[in-house]
């Protein structure tokens, strides 16, 4: 960290200090200079002022033994014990990203009657699986999750921490950094691994327009949440490794200030995530009405219809309908683009599909630099063709 300091005796004119910064951030109190919150760390008032009379000092942050801190860890996500599969996918990565540093790859689950579902991980290479099973965690509650997991941290000091980015993970990441007063990336599309064990954290920034590499060199532990179909699942082998450790808390400490009076599942829907197929509508559809030619294509395909976030923004499409970085991040089979552009922020969001057509009268669309094969023309001519290409095929 750095700040400035006002040597007051080499100020001179109060008045003249003050015109120097275009931010207005200096001001007179009690006739001494202050620099108030809307300072910008420009740097002009040491430049053009009095000489000495603003320092800019840099802090020294004291370093952090990373010797003391070992493995990687990944939050298993489950609900009644049914492991989400973000959770396999993170495992993956942390094998990966453990081998480079020669680190154990730790899991830790959290819930109520959960002995038999944690042998599960154990088919997918983790070194060990920290386990606190009490009834007071049979359903995810703020205060207790957020205590057991500093309660794994602070004992077991893993280096690094990933989390699914769930609606589960996204409440509790955050919370548990804040708990053990260190930095959160969140929607990390790549993770990598520093030979001193520094995790390499890359997520999209200032609108996708930029790919933000992101180091936390000075704290411990390091903690990403990743979004799920972002990462690779390992196989799953046929015989266990590894051990499963119980791990038990002090029960005042799993007490919470909200009580779950009832829960009502939902009723089961499609999500874009698990579809196979999808056809994705973009800006190039004119109208609201069009969606119902790019909905027979998916039909006739048995996929999905989703779009980009302008149309989800128009009011056309339900926001869950929506790929992206601020939408939902999907890995099908095979993915067709309707008049989609193809910013930075949608192709982060689709880009590890396994077969992507893209379909786009603009040739130099960014989206034909992502797309296995390319149909440059215009939608309402190119996807009639496709349909009733699709009926004639099917008719015989």
């Amino acid at each position: 960290m750095a700040k400035l300091v006002v040597n007051q005796e080499k100020v001179g004119n109060i008045q003249d200090m003050i015109n120097i910064c275009p931010f207005g951030a200096m001001e007179e109190k009690n006739g001494e200079l202050q620099i108030n919150s809307a300072c910008k760390m420009c740097k002009i008032c040491v430049k053009k002022g009095p000489k000495g009379a603003v320092e800019y000092l840099e802090e020294e942050k004291e370093s952090i033994d990373k010797s003391l801190w070992n493995g990687i860890a990944v939050y298993v996500d489950h609900i009644d014990g049914v492991i989400h599969p973000v959770t396999y996918e993170l495992i993956g990565k942390a094998i990966e990203l453990a081998a480079k540093i020669n680190h154990p790859v730790y899991a830790i689950m959290m819930g109520s009657k959960i002995a038999d579902q944690c042998h599960e991980l154990l088919h997918y290479g983790v070194d060990r699986v920290y386990v606190y099973d009490d009834e007071k965690l049979d359903r995810f509650k703020m205060e207790p999750y957020t205590a057991v997991f500093e309660d794994f941290v602070i004992n077991v000091k893993p280096t690094a921490i990933l989390v699914g980015a769930t609606p589960v993970g996204r409440q509790l990441a955050p919370r548990l950094a804040a708990r053990v007063r260190t930095g959160l990336t969140a929607d990390c599309t790549i993770l990598d691994m520093n030979e001193n064990t520094d995790l390499v954290q890359i997520r999209p920034a200032f609108g996708g327009n930029i790919m933000a590499q992101i180091l936390t060199p000075n704290n411990r532990p390091q903690m990403a949440t990743v979004r799920y179909k972002v990462m690779d699942a390992p196989k799953r082998s046929s015989i266990e490794t590894g051990e499963i450790i119980n791990c038990y808390i002090q029960t005042e400490k799993l007490n919470s200030k909200v009580d779950v009076l009832d829960i009502i599942a939902k009723e089961k829907e499609q999500f874009i995530e698990s579809a196979e197929v999808l056809v994705v509508v973009g800006r190039g559809i004119k109208m609201q009405e069009d969606l119902q030619m790019i909905q027979e294509l998916a039909d006739l395909l048995g996929g999905q219809l989703a779009c980009t976030r302008p149309v989800s923004e128009a009011g056309w499409l339900e926001a869950k309908c929506q790929v992206g970085l601020s939408g939902r991040t999907v890995r099908p089979k095979l993915i067709i683009t309707c008049g989609v552009s193809g910013s930075v922020q949608f192709t982060a969001g689709m880009n590890n599909s396994d077969q992507i057509i893209a379909i786009n009268k603009d040739e130099n669309a960014p989206i034909f630099k992502t797309a296995h094969y390319g149909l440059v023309g215009d939608l309402y001519e190119i996807i009639p063709n496709l349909i009733n290409q699709l009926k004639v095929g099917k008719g015989a």
